[in-house]
């Protein structure tokens, strides 16, 4: 149940965006408007210090916003870059990427060759999506998910699409927590050994019982947020204010914007 935990983790750390943190100071709305700038100034980068330099302020304000650096590292790197690695691996070689060799291994008669632009390439893919998702990330850690959701209806995002992600976000959490209960509730009375037919058995029964509850507390979620108020729209108790911190933050992200386009 190790990787439920860490899905719970890595998706409910509200603990984080209720912190005391540079990030979490700033207006939800301006942090959604500078992440977009980053994360657009990490796509169209063209230099490999550039996405380093990126990537390491995506870091230093991690650090600044009081986000532990272990928890945040294994959420940015556990799985999108992880698999990016893996996709740019071919890319390396002359194969794939003609140029000045750096290194050659002679395999079953065959020559492999990395080339200087196909490392270059792969340092360079690898590194946009490690940023890209990291600063997606810390966005989503530092700041609530109900304000999230208000800032895309601020920008004119589409209710259903904004009330069917709040759904979705609740519908999860609890989803999870059902699945650790019936794991819990199954090791109690069976233990860790059991017959591989009894095992099949008790997987089957548990996936038909897990679709069938996860139809009705779909219905349950849904009615439980009509309940309380909702009606499509994410609404926060404190109005968002744009203080004198949050508009020189704005102004230092464009022209960090503006700096690296020039410079690459």
């Amino acid at each position: 149940m190790g990787a439920l935990s860490f899905l719970k983790d890595s998706v409910f750390a509200e603990e984080y965006a209720a912190g005391g943190g540079f990030l979490q100071s700033l207006d939800p709305r301006v942090k959604a408007i500078t992440f977009l700038l980053f994360i657009i100034q990490v796509l169209f980068a063209r230099s490999i210090p550039a996405l380093f330099f990126l990537y390491g302020l995506c870091l230093f304000l991690a650090l600044v916003s009081r986000i532990n650096l272990g928890f945040f590292l294994k959420r940015t790197w556990v799985f999108i870059p992880l698999f990016a690695l893996f996709i740019a691996i071919p890319a390396l070689f002359s194969t794939f990427s003609p140029g000045e060799g750096l290194a050659t291994w002679d395999i079953l008669g065959t020559k492999l060759t990395i080339t200087r632009q196909g490392l270059a390439a792969a340092v360079t893919f690898i590194m946009r999506v490690a940023a890209s998702v990291s600063f997606a990330v810390l966005l989503t850690i530092t700041t609530r998910h109900i304000e999230l959701l208000k800032v895309l209806r601020i920008f004119k995002i589409p209710q259903v699409f904004v009330m069917t992600l709040g759904m979705c976000y609740r519908y999860i959490y609890l989803f999870v927590s059902m699945i650790e209960d019936t794991y819990r509730a199954i090791k109690s009375r069976v233990g860790v050994l059991v017959h591989y037919k009894s095992g099949q058995n008790i997987v089957a029964w548990n996936i038909a019982f897990l679709w069938s509850r996860s139809l009705k507390l779909n219905e349950e979620v849904y009615r439980a947020m009509l309940s309380r108020g909702y009606e499509g729209e994410a609404r926060v108790l404190d109005e968002f204010k744009t203080q004198v911190k949050d508009w020189l933050w704005l102004f230092s992200v464009a022209a960090l914007y503006l700096i690296i386009l020039w410079m690459t």
